[in-house]
């Protein structure tokens, strides 16, 4: 997905000079550190955070650098190891479906769990750009190695063996240099790398989910899906799910599985009314998603959930539901739209 570290950016040897300097190349690795930062935490804020920390560090020992690594690689060894310390710190991010059981009752009010530190979504925006622009198929596998079911996937790895995961298979590092960064053996990396890939094909998505829903298929799949949300037509979102499709919403820790379940659960607890809905697209880890906009008593639309859908033969496999409004800033959505705006953007 990305080039070996030894070859992404000028040869061991060379130093860039002053901190300040060395700041000013390392400028082009932001993105594609949020992404790893991102992919290690599953939470956008904790990644953003750990990319200035990561920088601020760099700056602050610039001029002991020496260049006899890549600065790619030395700003993965920062951005990593300030990630596992994170991690040591917060534990693991989960969705609903890593904590327990689906609810079996979707018109029993479901509850809230704020303690839980839930898995967040990423805006697209965000990443784009962190493989080599000049290689359309990398774009590709890295927006594949951003997906919300793969990066939730991950956290269930313990902190190294996600590390290990990511920096051999995603970054295609060699066993020696994680090795080296983590301060450990070659014999360690390999045999936490085998752990790991053992664990993530019992928790990980299908092939088949991670396929790119640019199809015309698709895309008239989405516009369908809309549609039924704003108008709120049960009978028409019943259609466009799997038979066993799964829907989850934190922080509300009750997920559900099937689309019987899921219909249900819209109809009775979702307070969007018939021809009440607005519906916003989006796109995040790599997916479609939409913002969920509530009409008010006011006349004005506001946020209700953000959504990432999964689309798997034509249906809708998954929907992440995410409340706040602040997620809705985050990706560029507005936190109030007027009528005469909802008009124009349907």
């Amino acid at each position: 997905m990305a080039d070996s570290p030894r070859t992404a950016d000028a040869p061991a040897g060379r130093t860039p000079g002053t901190a300040e300097e060395l700041l000013e190349q390392a400028k082009p690795y932001r993105n594609e550190l949020l992404a790893h930062c991102y992919r290690m935490m599953g939470s956008v804020h904790d990644a953003e955070d750990l990319v200035q920390d990561t920088y601020l560090r760099a700056w602050r020992s610039g001029d002991r650098f020496e260049g006899r690594s890549s600065l790619r690689t030395w700003l993965y060894r920062i951005a990593t190891n300030a990630c596992l310390t994170a991690i040591e710190q917060r534990g693991r991010r989960p969705m609903p479906s890593g904590l327990g059981a689906p609810s079996d009752d979707p018109e029993r009010p479901v509850t809230q769990a704020p303690e839980v530190p839930w898995l967040e979504p990423i805006p697209d925006a965000m990443f784009s750009g962190a493989s080599a622009p000049s290689d359309p198929a990398s774009v590709v596998v890295d927006r594949s190695s951003m997906r919300l079911a793969l990066v939730a996937a991950l956290q269930h790895l313990p902190a190294r063996q996600r590390a290990v995961l990511l920096l051999r298979d995603v970054l295609k590092w060699r066993a020696a240099e994680v090795a080296e960064l983590l301060d450990t053996t070659t014999a360690s990396v390999n045999s936490a790398l085998q752990r790991a890939r053992a664990q993530l094909e019992r928790v990980a998505p299908v092939e088949e989910e991670l396929a790119e829903p640019t199809d015309p298929a698709s895309r008239e799949l989405l516009d369908r899906y809309a549609a039924a949300f704003e108008r709120s037509d049960v009978t028409a979102i019943i259609d466009l799910f799997k038979e066993d499709a799964v829907w989850e919403m934190p922080p509300f820790e009750q997920w559900f599985r099937g689309r019987e379940d899921i219909v249900r659960l819209i109809g009775a607890q979702c307070p969007i009314g018939r021809d009440e809905g607005l519906m916003l697209p989006a796109s995040a880890n790599g997916q479609p998603a939409f913002g969920l906009y509530n009409l008010r008593e006011d006349g004005t639309y506001r946020p209700f959930h953000l959504q990432v859908l999964t689309l798997r033969d034509g249906q809708v496999a998954h929907v992440g539901a995410f409340f706040g409004d602040a997620l809705f800033e985050k990706f560029g959505l507005p936190v109030v739209v007027g009528a005469e705006e909802a008009a124009a953007r349907r």
